[in-house]
C-alpha cells in the first residue's frame, strides 16, 4: 500500500480533477456537458439522478459509470427504510434495473451493478445490507483507481522521451474514477519527466477529445493538440506520430474492443503507416461472457448529430444517422494494457490467461 500512496502522492502534483466521488452519503460528480466553459459539480442523494447523468451523458466513459451505477445502488440502499431484508432487496434489485436502462454497450455498467447485487444477497439484516453496499461501491470506485494506476505504470513503458501520442475521445480521467485509461501512461510518463506531445481526435458528436481530453492535458501541462477526426489519415502521413492508446467501452471474449465511433477507422489506418496501435482497458472492461456477436452498439438520437451547442447545421427535413461506438478486430490491435500487464497477440487468446493468472 506505501508504493501504491507514493505513486498518487505524485500522480497528484499534476492537478486532474477527480470525475466522481462519494463525499458524506452523497455522490459529487462533475458534470461533462459543461466543460470546458465551466467547471460544474453535481451533488446529489438520489439514484435516479446518477442514472440521468449516466444517460445523458453529464457522465461518461466505461470505467467511470460503472463506478456511479456502484455509487447510485448505493445511494438506494441508504434510502432503504424497512426492516424487511426481502423488500430491501427488491427495492436496490428494481434500482439495479432502473440503473441498467441507461445506456446498453459498456460493459463496467453491468459488471459494477452485478457485483454489488452479488454483496448485498450475502447480509443477514438491513442494516448489514446497507453496510455492505456502501463499502462495495466505495471499494469499486478505488480499485478504479489503482487499476488506472498500474496501467499507467506498465503503459508509460512503451513511451520514450520525446514522443508524440495520438488518441481519441476521453479515456482520461472524465472517463474513470481518476487518471484514466489511455491518458494513465501518458501522465505517468509526464510524471518522470518525459517529454510528451499529444494530438486528440475532436470526437464528433460531443467533441469528447475537444471538450473532455484537451482540458484534462492543458491542466496538466502537457501540450496538446486538437485534430478534426475526418484529419486522422494525413496527420499520420505528415507527422512523426510514434504511438496511439485508446480507451475501451468492451472488450470481447473473441478479442474485439468496442470503443468510441472512430476508433476502428483510427487503428486501420495505423495499421497502414505502422504505428504501434494500444488499448489501455481495466480487466472489469473484459467481457469473457459475450462474443462480439452478442454486443448491442448504442444508437443514440440523430438530433446529437444535427445540432452543435443547440443550433441546426443540417437543412430542416434531413435525418442522421448515430452510432456511438465502433468494433475494431484483435487483428488491428498490438495489445491491451491492463492492471496486471498487457495483453499481447494473439490477444483473443491471451485475455482468458491474463485474467485467470
Amino acid at each position: 500500500m506505501l508504493y501504491i500512496h507514493i505513486i498518487i502522492e505524485t500522480m497528484l502534483k499534476l492537478n486532474i480533477p477527480k470525475t466522481i466521488e462519494w463525499v458524506n452519503g452523497r455522490v459529487r460528480l462533475i458534470n461533462q456537458l459543461k466543460l470546458p466553459y465551466e467547471l460544474e459539480y453535481i451533488e446529489t442523494k438520489n439514484y435516479k439522478r446518477i442514472a440521468k447523468a449516466i444517460r445523458e451523458m453529464e457522465i461518461r466513459g466505461a470505467p467511470a459509470i460503472g463506478v456511479a451505477a456502484a455509487y447510485g445502488l448505493a445511494l438506494a440502499a441508504k434510502e432503504i427504510r424497512t426492516k424487511s431484508l426481502s423488500i430491501a432487496l427488491r427495492h436496490l434489485r428494481k434500482a439495479a434495473e432502473f440503473i441498467s436502462k441507461t445506456r446498453p454497450t459498456a460493459i463496467n455498467l453491468f459488471w459494477a451493478i452485478n457485483r454489488i447485487l452479488s454483496t448485498a444477497e450475502k447480509a443477514e439484516n438491513v442494516d448489514e445490507l446497507k453496510s455492505i453496499v456502501i463499502d462495495e461501491a466505495i471499494r469499486i470506485g478505488r480499485e478504479d483507481e489503482e487499476c488506472n494506476l498500474r496501467i499507467g505504470e506498465i503503459g508509460s513503458k512503451l513511451i520514450k522521451d520525446g514522443y508524440t501520442i495520438m488518441t481519441i475521445c476521453n479515456a482520461g480521467s472524465l472517463a474513470t474514477s481518476y487518471y484514466g485509461t489511455a491518458t494513465a501512461p501518458i501522465y505517468y510518463a509526464h510524471s518522470l519527466g518525459k517529454k510528451i506531445n499529444v494530438i486528440v481526435l475532436e470526437t464528433r458528436p460531443y467533441f469528447q477529445g475537444a471538450r473532455l481530453t484537451a482540458f484534462e492535458l492543458n491542466l496538466t501541462g502537457i501540450p496538446v493538440k486538437i485534430i478534426t477526426d475526418n484529419m486522422m489519415g494525413i496527420i499520420l502521413e505528415k507527422m512523426d506520430i510514434n504511438l496511439i492508446i485508446v480507451g475501451a467501452d468492451r472488450v470481447t471474449r473473441d478479442g474485439y474492443v468496442v470503443n468510441k465511433i472512430g476508433t476502428y477507422p483510427l487503428a486501420l489506418l495505423a495499421k497502414e503507416h505502422n504505428v504501434p496501435f494500444y488499448v489501455a482497458a481495466p480487466l472489469s472492461t473484459i467481457d469473457l461472457e459475450s462474443s462480439i456477436n452478442d454486443v448491442k452498439i448504442e444508437k443514440r438520437s440523430e438530433e446529437e448529430v444535427l445540432y452543435i451547442f443547440g443550433r441546426r447545421i443540417a437543412p430542416k427535413n434531413v435525418g442522421a444517422i448515430y452510432y456511438a461506438f465502433d468494433i475494431t478486430p484483435p487483428k488491428l490491435v498490438d495489445g491491451i494494457i491492463t492492471e496486471k500487464g498487457i495483453i499481447e497477440r494473439p490477444i483473443e487468446k491471451n485475455l482468458r490467461s491474463i485474467i485467470n493468472g
